[in-house]
This record gives C-alpha cells, structure tokens and sequence, in this order.
C-alpha cells in the first residue's frame, strides 16, 4: 500500500511545493507556467500544428496573420505557426538533451574535483580556466565549422561548453559539504567513498543541479538560436527558430513583419521564463535564501 501511494506523495510534494511558489514568487510561477505550456507545445507539436512542416501554397504566401493562419504564412505560403510549434519540438530536444550532458559532466568534475582536491583538483581546474577562456561563440562556430551542422553535434558541443564551465558552481558546493560533521562522521566510521559521494554529497547538492539544469535549458536554446541564425544550426528543412529570424524573417521583414516578430517573441519568452523560473527554484531550494 506505502508503495502504491509513493507517488502521490511526491505529486503532493510538487504541487505543494508549487503553490508555495505562486504565493512568495509569482513572477517565478509565471515563468513555471511558460516553461510547462513550451513543453507540452514541443512535445506534442505533431498533434497541435495545424499544418505540416514543409506544406506550401503559393497562393497564400505572405498573408497577415487570420483565423487560417494565425501567425500569418512565409514567403513560400508555409504557415508561420506549425513552424513555430515543429521549431519548439527542435528545442526541446536540443535544450533538454544538451543541459542533460551539461548537467551529468558539471556534477562528474565538480563532485571529483571538490571531493577529493589536492592535484586533481588543481590539472582540473585548471584546464576549465584554459576552457573558460575562450569565448563561447568563436568555439562553437570553429568546432561547428570542422564537425558540420546536426542536432547530435550541437547537443554534444553545447553540452561539453556548458558542462564544463558549470563545474565551478558544484564544486563550490561540494567544498562547502565536505567540511560538514556528517561527512566527517561517515569517514570516521569507514564507509566508503562511493558510498560517501552517493548518499551524502551528492543529495545534498541536488537542489543546486536542478538550478543550474533550468538554466542551462534556457541557455542552450539561445545558443541554439544563435548558431541557426548564423546558418550553422540543425540544417534545414528542419525549422529552428534562429533559422526563421535569419531566412525568412530578415528577407521579407517589411512585407511581412510577423515573419521576424513571431520567432523573436517567442525565443524571448522562452528564455525569460525558463530563467525567472531558475531563479524562483534557487530561492525557494536554498537553505540560505529562505530567511529572505
């Protein structure tokens, strides 16, 4: 019976913890709720869009947005919606697949590097200042250059630059739980390391891996749309969102002003949200944010 109710507990546990969100961040509730509705418009994109991902009719290029066409047609008579809903389904893959990779190496080196210090953590840490320090756009466009364009190249090319700058933040958070009196009271009684670093260091900087995968999804999508407005993204015909402000949305921008609006609105809201929303989930999940 306990472990048939298991699960309503944790959806409890959600929706509380969401309610409480509502009531102290509503700005943050806000961006949960923007990030929930990107979501669902991703994954179900097949089912919402109202047409197909590449269906043309060249008698209806360039309208302004109808009761048809809701966000208008392209230059191509495309329309501008379902694209926008199959571009989200592209996100949601790269985001969430690309911030996952991030998230698994930040919490590899981190938790290595902070755990057991000395000169691991120096050839580490040093090799992620080396990394650091080459901007971000110049080494995806190189990397891109060399490796080609395709979803599996830019999840693993953003995974790995996120990834590894990311290290810092667990590994400031592990230094902090190793000098704690429970670590040291298991090590006194002899349990292991992998024993130590399961159930007593990694729990505890749980809530700072969820931070930090929020808002790696909203910075991969940026730099998703970056690399696609810069033709360098998921060729197409898949439709990104940076593709669609790069094609169509500068070409035609003055015949067609919603070809450029419609993408940029909804990129902005996206990152936003997921943002806002990273941010209400550091407060309400560190323990020294709550008194504030």
């Amino acid at each position: 019976m306990s472990e048939m109710s298991a699960p309503y507990q944790q959806k409890s546990r959600f929706m509380a913890f969401h309610q409480r969100m509502a009531k102290s961040k509503p700005l943050g509730a806000f961006g949960g709720a923007v990030f929930a509705l990107f979501l669902i418009c991703g994954v179900f994109a097949d089912l919402l869009a109202p047409y197909g991902l590449n269906e043309t009719n060249m008698l209806e290029r360039l309208q302004s947005p109808s009761f048809l066409h809701i966000l208008g047609t392209d230059h191509l008579g495309r329309d501008v919606f379902s694209r926008i809903l199959f571009g989200a389904q592209l996100s949601v893959i790269v985001g969430f697949m690309a911030a996952g990779l991030a998230t698994v190496i930040s919490i590899v080196l981190g938790v290595v590097t902070g755990y057991f210090g000395g000169r691991t953590d120096m050839l580490i840490q040093r090799f992620v200042d080396a990394w650091m320090t080459f901007p971000d756009l110049v080494l995806l466009i190189v990397v891109i250059s060399i490796v080609g364009p395709g979803v599996t190249q830019i999840v693993v090319i953003l995974g790995c630059l996120y990834g590894i700058a990311g290290s810092r933040i667990i590994r400031g958070s592990v230094i902090g739980i190793r000098e704690n009196m429970y670590t040291h009271a298991a090590q006194s009684m002899g349990a292991r390391t992998i024993h130590i670093l399961w159930f007593h260091i990694l729990p505890n900087v749980m809530p700072i891996v969820i931070v930090l995968f929020t808002t790696r999804v909203g910075a991969v999508i940026l730099a998703e749309a970056g690399l696609s407005f810069l033709g360098l993204g998921v060729p197409p015909p898949a439709p990104t969102w940076g593709s669609m402000l790069s094609g169509t949305g500068r070409t035609y921008m003055y015949l067609g002003p919603w070809l450029a609006l419609a993408p940029g609105i909804c990129l902005t809201m996206v990152v936003y949200a997921i943002n806002v929303y990273g941010d209400a989930l550091r407060d309400l999940l560190d323990p020294r944010m709550r008194g504030s």
